[in-house]
């Protein structure tokens, strides 16, 4: 059962105080050392990241999940470590109370620490991170070790859903979540950290090499009181049939799917069947694309059970929230054959205009060789290349206008980020 808008899920009472609201703060792809020996973007990442805290913080979250490629290489350099860990020691040790209670086998759920870092007895904990790694973090060697897995052992971050292939051919694995509760809202999170797509496709359209743990079943906490979350890494995008995995393999039980690896923010809950998929998005621009020009959001997650029939599905909603940390990036396309065929007045060339025929030939024979074609011909007249000139000057100058157009009280507005994507097919010379 979903609220969506603010007003539905207040009426019950879900203030950040609120005993029973399950409060979480959902972000992917932050991509921390993205840039590193760019001197004007290097620190995009970091300030980002920050923001994504500062968020936390101000909105008194429960807990932060993060959905992979945390760093931007699987071997981040000893500065993106530090600064990584700078800024989670920051803002997650504290001796602010954690309401959640872990009930699954934390041995299980944390292999490698065997406890959730807020009971540690050794740290003082007040802001837990949930995470799986990514293509770009992904354990590696003998030891199956990653980045995150350095984060974990400082007890920054509850590193889960790396799962070990077994069994022969495309291997097997078993998902268990982890079981948290708050008051009398129950959480079921289940994490799968990246493994090849080819791989993990084919363990998929094999039955039973995917098992799927449910909770227990009881007259305190019936199945059907669990909200069912998970948290995925890998290709949405089929670029080859067995280079993407599809929502269809993913149970219907589930109620709502965090997909990272996919850098277009599409945070708003989509519905898929009888679940949702979230898809964040990267919080930094790693590419000059046209998916990485939108707007770039986090998502502020909130659960909470039904005070009448609390054995019931809980209610949840999901709340966008804009980061306004980072760069902006503009990105357009501009096909050069329809704007010259626009009326002179609209800038165009005019309506017959046509490009000259670069077959023809001039007749030039007494043109110096390197003037010439392919075929012996002088290249035909680029008259008009002026006029693109000018065109591709007032697209980019338009770009960053509005690029800046936020930024126009501010004393120092960044450097925006600029794409013109030009499509010259037609005959125009360039």
């Amino acid at each position: 059962r979903v609220f969506t808008s603010h007003s539905a899920m207040a009426t019950s009472g879900s203030a950040p105080g609120d005993p029973d609201t399950l409060r979480i703060l959902v972000a992917t792809d932050n991509h921390l050392g993205v840039h590193e020996k760019d001197q004007v973007r290097k620190d995009d990442s970091f300030i980002t990241f920050r923001e994504i805290f500062e968020i936390a913080k101000r909105e008194k979250v429960d807990a932060v999940f993060l959905g992979g490629d945390l760093f931007d290489i699987n071997k981040p350099s000893r500065e993106t470590m530090i600064r990584t860990m700078d800024i989670l020691r920051e803002y997650c040790f504290n001796d602010d109370p954690v309401a959640l209670e872990v009930l699954s086998d934390q041995t299980v759920n944390f292999p490698g620490r065997g406890v959730v870092n807020y009971e540690d007895p050794n740290y003082n904990v007040g802001l837990p991170v949930f995470m799986i790694h990514g293509n770009h973090d992904d354990p590696a060697g003998g030891e199956n070790l990653s980045a995150i897995d350095l984060l974990s052992t400082c007890a920054l971050v509850n590193y889960f859903g790396k799962h070990v292939l077994e069994g022969g051919g495309a291997g097997n694995i078993k998902l268990k979540p982890i079981l948290m509760q708050k008051g009398k809202t129950r959480l079921a999170l289940y994490g799968l950290g990246y493994i090849r797509d080819a791989r993990l496709h084919q363990m998929f359209s094999v039955k039973g090499n995917v098992e799927w743990a449910r909770p227990e079943s009881s007259d305190d906490a019936a199945l059907t009181s669990w909200f069912n979350i998970m948290l995925i890494h890998q290709n949405r995008v089929s670029h080859t049939p067995k280079n993407a995995i599809s929502e269809r393999y993913l149970p219907s039980w589930l109620d709502l799917v965090v997909w990272g690896h996919e850098h277009e923010c599409l945070v708003e809950p989509t519905e898929f069947g009888d679940f949702f998929v979230s898809q964040p998005g990267s919080s930094v621009v790693t590419s000059l694309i046209e998916g990485e020009a939108k707007q770039k959001k986090i998502m502020l997650l909130e659960v909470k059970s039904d005070p009448e029939n609390p054995q019931d599905p809980p209610f949840w909603r999901s709340i966008p929230i804009p980061l306004e940390t980072t760069r902006p990036f503009k990105y357009r396309h501009l096909q050069l054959m329809d704007v010259a065929r626009l009326p002179v007045d609209e800038g165009g060339l005019g309506e017959g205009w046509s490009a000259p025929d670069p077959n023809a030939d001039f007749g030039n024979d007494d043109a110096a060789p390197s003037a010439r074609g392919a075929h012996g011909r002088r290249p035909p007249s680029s008259a008009h290349e002026g006029w693109v000139k000018d065109l591709l000057e007032k697209n980019v100058e338009e770009m960053i206008a509005e690029a800046l157009a936020p930024y126009r009280a501010a004393n120092d507005p960044p450097i925006p980020l600029i794409r013109l994507r030009v499509d010259y097919t037609g005959g125009v010379s360039t």
